[in-house]
């Protein structure tokens, strides 16, 4: 919500004092694999839904560049005004980056405010062998990142970072309540966070990375990473040799995304018979394993495609057995129906 009101007040800073009927039709754009928190602001802040723009992505899960630029281009033949670009950095369901360098071009050309969501994947930047997934990232307006999942920081831990220099928080957010954030005190006022944040009273959540950081230092939080992919990239190897498991695609993040397939459907071709039956395999694999006790994995469909485990890595303590661990009981829990 913070980026989304950001771009809207570069745009429009009138809105902040005259209110919506003062504004023209304003539009943004998000690719369709965008976390649902992105329409769910446009809908608080009254921009409305219908205005966000879902961009079509690729087989991978990436936005389509050339889809967002024709978009784009058809809103303003629209008369209505274009402000505002959403890019993701590790998909929920796939774990999909978009390419934020080709982003970013558009976004110049159309003098549009670029937004990343690296909230799951901005973690690889920590990492020297991943942090290519997140090309271009310094080019983005606003940037919003989760500590508390893949380094594991104590949850509630999120960033929102800011390119902007020019005290846009606070003009954008600013109250001026002079009995909270009075400008005459004996140190530097612009750190106070206060007057430019939505919320007044909130947790300390840079404290909290803070902490860890000293604690475990760099290298370990790279290492950290580095392990979790290696082991999502271990557990896709093994899906593949494995009769009955099917991966929906190869993973690019942490995001592990296959099908079981019981031994009484494995003799059915592919087709709607079989991704009808299917369908109903995982629901009833996750329900055993709940009430077991033995794992909580999730699963989903996605667009057309039958519901599917969808396995993320994050803990620096799993293993290989772990992952085996994770197969075996899904055939265990599925064998016999």
């Amino acid at each position: 919500m913070y980026a989304v009101n950001l771009a809207r007040y570069r745009c429009c800073p009138n809105i902040k004092e005259n209110g919506l009927s003062t504004a023209p039709r304003l539009v943004m754009f998000t690719s369709q694999e965008c976390h649902y928190s992105i329409s769910k602001a446009a809908a608080l802040l009254g921009i409305g839904t219908k205005n966000v723009y879902a961009i079509p992505s690729d087989e991978r899960g990436k936005i389509i560049p050339s889809a967002l630029e024709e978009q784009i281009l058809s809103a303003k033949s629209e008369g209505a005004v274009p402000f505002m670009v959403n890019a993701t950095a590790g998909t929920t369901v796939l774990g999909a980056f978009d390419p934020i360098d080709v982003i970013a071009d558009i976004c110049e050309k159309h003098n549009l405010w670029l937004h990343v969501d690296a909230c799951w994947g901005g973690a690889a930047l920590v990492s020297s062998r991943h942090k290519h997934l997140l090309k271009g990232i310094h080019r983005a307006d606003s940037v919003a990142w989760n500590p508390h999942k893949m380094l594991m920081a104590c949850l509630q831990c999120s960033a929102f970072m800011v390119r902007d220099k020019t005290s846009l928080l606070q003009r954008c957010h600013s109250a001026r309540a002079s009995y909270l954030f009075q400008q005459d005190k004996f140190y530097d006022v612009s750190y106070d966070t206060g007057d430019k944040s939505v919320q007044c009273s909130r947790k300390p959540d840079a404290f909290k990375i803070w902490l860890m950081w000293k604690a475990l230092g760099s290298r370990e939080l790279e290492q950290r990473v580095d392990r979790a992919l290696a082991m999502a990239r271990y557990l896709a190897e093994e899906i593949k040799k494995r009769e009955g498991f099917r991966l929906l695609m190869e993973p690019e993040y942490a995001n592990i995304c296959f099908w079981y397939i019981p031994p009484s459907l494995r003799n059915l071709p592919d087709g709607p018979e079989l991704w009808e039956k299917l369908h109903k395999v995982a629901p009833v694999i996750k329900e055993r394993m709940m009430k077991k006790g033995s794992m909580m994995v999730g699963y989903q469909p996605h667009g057309e495609k039958a519901n599917f485990f969808r396995m993320i890595i994050i803990s620096p303590q799993v293993s290989r057995q772990d992952m085996d661990f994770v197969l075996d009981e899904i055939h265990n829990l599925g064998k016999d129906l």
